[in-house]
């Protein structure tokens, strides 16, 4: 996968766990990290812990690292929640 394609699927599921999640906003740039760290956070617990997969295709992608946003905005919020 292409680095322009990779930034794409994180900044979408970046964008997608933001929505979901309701978070504090982290802008593009943000929604872009978290969505590519998401990524590989979500095909680890979904692949190691649960053995599941939700495909190998644009959605799959998307909808993984959108979990694995959502993971890590979570942990963000628990950290910095004053």
């Amino acid at each position: 996968m292409s680095i322009i394609a990779t930034l794409i699927i994180g900044a979408i599921a970046g964008w997608l766990g933001g929505v979901i999640y309701k978070g504090s906003g982290l802008g593009l740039l943000g929604n872009i990290i978290v969505g590519i760290l998401g990524s590989g956070v979500g095909y680890w617990l979904l692949a190691s812990v649960f053995h599941i997969s939700l495909g190998e295709g644009l959605i799959g992608s998307i909808l993984t690292g959108a979990i694995g946003a959502i993971v890590i905005l979570f942990l963000i919020n628990l950290i910095s929640k004053k």
